[in-house]
């Protein structure tokens, strides 16, 4: 009984003190970075450090949040990238949260495993992973067509004239590979603009993005053969 409470006792102090702490980080990093989003402060079980999630990135701190550390953690042992599977975790994405009408649908074979890409009509590195793709069997694709007007000030309009083109896949296929244009105005219902909005919410910062079947989110364009070991690593 002693040794039980003991241990709870321990247990409260750990929790009061990671709380106590995280108020003090929170607090001192607000007052450094005004505006910005700290959506989480978790203890790691190295060094003494905390794990800040700031903006979409992860930094590193002290208990007193003096000093940041921004990088990768890596278990040399393991050999894994601990920053980065931490953030596979945080940005993951729901499957069932996203608007799967809203994306161009594709079949290879039976379909079995599942895809989401956020790619952007006018992007080199999207037209790439097209390439590599192409040689993947067995998947339903769902492509959201997620225009980066900053970098591409024509991709929306083409966004909108392949949604709007009577084949859209067709139409996605042809430009990619040919860049042949759909003859029509893009004025028809479609969903580019609520894509942006759904890519922002989101974060995807760059394209291509791709989100498999549990959620993970990998950025980034992607040779054939890695593609097939991240969608067996990350299946529902």
């Amino acid at each position: 009984m002693k040794l039980t409470s003991l241990a709870l006792a321990a247990s409260l102090m750990f929790a009061t003190t990671a709380q106590a702490n995280e108020a003090v980080i929170r607090k001192a990093l607000t007052q450094q970075f005004p505006g910005a989003n700290i959506a989480s402060v978790q203890k790691t079980p190295y060094s003494g450090l905390f794990e800040v999630y700031l903006d979409g990135q992860l930094i590193y701190v002290d208990a007193k949040a003096q000093y940041v550390f921004s990088g990768d953690v890596i278990d040399l042992k393991n050999r894994t990238n601990l920053t980065q599977a931490r953030l596979n975790k945080l940005q993951a994405i729901k499957w069932d949260t996203l608007p799967l009408q809203n994306a161009l649908k594709t079949v290879k074979g039976k379909g079995e495993r599942k895809l989401v890409v956020f790619s952007d009509v006018d992007c080199p590195f999207c037209r790439k992973f097209e390439a590599e793709l192409a040689k993947v069997d067995n998947i339903t694709v769902y492509t959201f067509l997620y225009p980066i007007e900053g970098l591409h000030p024509k991709a929306v309009q083409t966004s909108k004239q392949i949604w709007c083109a009577p084949d859209r896949n067709k139409a996605w296929d042809e430009y990619i590979t040919r860049g042949t244009v759909p003859n029509n105005d893009g004025k028809c219902a479609n969903p580019v603009e609520a894509t942006i909005a759904l890519g922002n919410r989101l974060k995807v910062n760059g394209t291509p993005t791709l989100v498999f079947a549990n959620g993970v989110r990998v950025p980034g364009m992607v040779p054939a053969a890695q593609l097939e070991r991240l969608l067996a690593a990350n299946a529902q």
